[in-house]
Order: structure tokens, then sequence, then C-alpha cells
């Protein structure tokens, strides 16, 4: 099966034929587009100190007003050429996405491209508990769950919302009964704060058969104070598991998997390691990512964006967009946590957080 997408007079670009598998532009280093992350809302319920620290998003803080929102007409005619393009994940994230009015609905609209394989989700579970059986309803596929302690006190306090793990774990609970297994946990270690945690979050979803993924706290943006001291290497973490719960590195599920996989070697589950700071994988990352105003970013670390809004809302065609877009991926050329990495190896200065680096509010992870 193949159909033909028409040019566009004025785009310069020539008519193209999409066959079943898309037709996968690459960058300068060969990558080729695979995933698309959507961010529906800057908004967040938490003030995680790793992400919005309340002190920069405070009580005053303008968020984004609604009107600068794409709708989710918007986000799934855009989704729908980035599937034309060989996007075949797509993840809503956010802020926090489940603070946006009827994502249910969006993600049935998404989930009825055709060429879309999956539709995942990324929360801090807070809200789950209300929206699982609609989400799943809606066609969801994936969820991950973002929790970084167990430990009521310690898990307040990284929030700074006054939220519990008790909460959050009702939310995975009603995710599991709707019927999405396994079901992703996602914690960011930071030294001096909870990687104490590692252990006893392992213990806890084992038990329970989720997959625990432990991300190495990154520098994402720039108000989050980071430091490459506060960094638990992957390498720690596996060690401190392994030492008490046995494991055994497998292989990745697909090329460009960023959580490096451990199964337990009782076969009781497998966790996960997003180290992206020592261990990057910028040379397998096939991921856009899309704000919730529109702006397509091309790494999790960048600078500046894309608009697409302002040409969707002026009448764009697709083909024009289709070459915008392919034209952002034909240059993507960014590798920030090797080039971090490289400078680290050799004992140069890290790189300094740049004032105009998008936050991970923003983009979503």
């Amino acid at each position: 099966m193949k159909r033909t997408i028409g040019s566009d007079p004025g785009s310069g670009y020539h008519r193209w034929v999409i066959t079943e598998s898309g037709r996968r532009p690459a960058d300068t280093l060969g990558r080729r587009l695979h995933d698309l992350r959507i961010s529906v809302t800057d908004r967040c319920n938490f003030r995680c100190t790793y992400c919005m620290p309340r002190e920069v998003y405070g009580r005053d803080y303008q968020f984004l007003p609604r009107a600068e929102l794409l709708t989710f007409e918007e986000i799934t005619r855009l989704a729908r050429l980035f599937v034309a393009l060989g996007v075949r994940k797509i993840r809503l994230t956010g802020g926090e996405p489940l603070l946006r009015r009827d994502l249910p609905t969006l993600v049935a609209m998404l989930n009825g491209i055709d060429g879309v394989e999956d539709v995942t989700l990324t929360t801090n579970g807070s809200l789950l508990a209300r929206q699982a059986g609609a989400l799943v309803a809606a066609g969801l596929d994936r969820i991950s769950v973002s929790l970084d302690s167990l430990d009521e006190e310690r898990f307040a306090a990284m929030n700074d919302a006054g939220f519990s793990a008790g909460a959050v774990l009702e939310g995975i609970a009603a995710a599991e009964a709707a019927g999405l297994r396994p079901i992703k946990v996602n914690m960011v270690v930071r030294r001096g704060l909870n990687e104490a945690d590692v252990l006893p979050m392992a213990r806890y979803f084992r038990a329970r058969g989720h997959v625990l993924r432990f991300i190495e706290y990154m520098d994402v943006g720039h108000t989050n104070g980071w430091r490459l001291d506060d960094v638990v290497p992957a390498a720690e973490i596996i060690a401190r598991i392994d030492a008490e719960l046995p494991l055994v590195a497998l292989p990745a599920n697909y090329p460009g998997e960023v959580a490096d996989r451990w199964a337990y070697r009782d076969g009781s589950g497998e966790v996960g390691l997003i180290a992206s700071v020592s261990q990057p994988f910028c040379a397998d990352c096939t991921r856009a990512r899309l704000t919730a105003d529109g702006q397509l970013y091309t790494c999790l670390f960048a600078n500046s964006g894309h608009d697409l809004r302002g040409p969707l809302r002026t009448g764009a065609s697709d083909d024009a967009l289709l070459g915008l877009v392919t034209e952002v991926w034909h240059r993507r050329d960014d590798r920030y946590s090797e080039l971090r990495a490289l400078a680290t190896t050799r004992s140069l200065p890290v790189l300094a957080a740049d004032p105009n680096r998008v936050e991970m509010s923003r983009i979503g992870g």
C-alpha cells in the first residue's frame, strides 16, 4: 500500500510517495524520525525541585493562555503528518497531561490515525485514579507514572505540593485494574535526596510486576540548579540493586530505546536505567517533541524550537507543513548529552546551563 502526497507549489519540495512504513527523513547523523512526544499543557500540580522549582514557578508565574494551546484538532493534524514521515509511537506529556480537560478525547483521536502503533502517556499519577478507565476506553496503550520515593515525607519534599505517594499508588492500581500492564514507574534519583529509596522502590515494584525505571538527574532547562555531583550514575544504581537482587542485562526491545534493561535473575521482572548523563544515547535518538503551543524541538536540551502553530493557523497546506518538518529534521545535529559526557571525561568544565534552554515542564520528558 502506498499513497502520494502532492507537492506545494511554493514549498520547494517535490511530490512524495509515502509507503506503509512512511517516508522517514534522516538527520545529519543518520537518525530517522520514529517517536513523537506531545506536550498538551505547560501546567503541573507538582513543584518538583528538579523540574518546576516553586521559587521560579510560583503564584505569579505566567503560564500559556488557553488560546495559545494547540487544539485537539490541531494536534491530531500535526500528528498525522508526523506519522506520514515515519512516526509510529506517540507519547502525551506535559506539564501534567491529566490537567488538560477531556484528554481521553485526544487519545481517541490519535488512536484513530492510520499507522500509529502506540499511544502512551507520562503522568505524575495524582489524577490517574479517576481517569484511568476513560483513558483505556479511548485506546491508551501504555502508561508511565513518575514516583520518586515511597517515603511520604521525602516524596512530599520532592513534589513540594503536598501530594502523597499513596495517592500515586492508588492511581497505579487503578491503571492496572483498567488493563494497563505492565506499568512503567519512573524514579529520578538525586544524590543526597532520595538515593536511599532505590532498593525499597525496587523491592516494592518487583513484587507487583511493574517495570521500575531509574532516571539520572539531568540538566534539562536552567532553573533546577543542576550539578554533576548530584547525579547518581546508572552503574552505581545497578550495583546497589544487584547486591541484594541479582540482575542480568537484557537486549533492547527496539533500536533507540531510551532505557537500558536489566532482568532479575530469578525471573521476577525487570528494571530500566535512563542514563542520559553517564551513558548518553544521542546516537540512537529518534524523538521529536512538540510543545503545547506548537513549537517543534529536536532535543530535550535544545535552546530553541521551530514554530508549527503559526503556519498551521495561517492556512499552510499539509505539503507545506510536511516540508517544514522534514527540513527541520534534515538539519538536526543535536548531541548535547554526548558533548556533556565528552567534557566531563576530559576534565573540561561541564557545559553551562544556557538561560535559553527549554524547560522540562514545557517540553515534557
